[in-house]
């Protein structure tokens, strides 16, 4: 099963938090990656944050990537979504 864990941060406080399960083995690992970020955004009423180079790197790297301000279109009331994926 492919869980991603979801969270909002702010003052260095974790205010939500949420994990998303996939258990559709079809999907690639990008589309679940873009599933379970799209179920989170949608749980927490959020827009999509959009991906920079950063992101992917870190992503590629730790399996975790952190959203700021520059990353939403709209305005956030807190410091930056976090997704990290817990199990593959």
């Amino acid at each position: 099963m492919f869980r991603m864990w979801g969270k909002i941060i702010k003052d260095n406080h974790l205010v939500k938090d949420t994990t998303i399960c996939i258990s559709d083995y079809s999907l690639s690992r990008t589309q679940m990656v873009f599933q379970s970020l799209d179920d989170i955004c949608y749980e927490f009423d959020l827009s999509k944050p959009i991906w920079l180079d950063s992101n992917i790197h870190d992503f590629q790297l730790h399996a975790k990537t952190r959203f700021g301000q520059d990353q939403f279109i709209e305005h956030i009331e807190f410091d930056y979504l976090e997704i990290q994926v817990i199990e593959e």
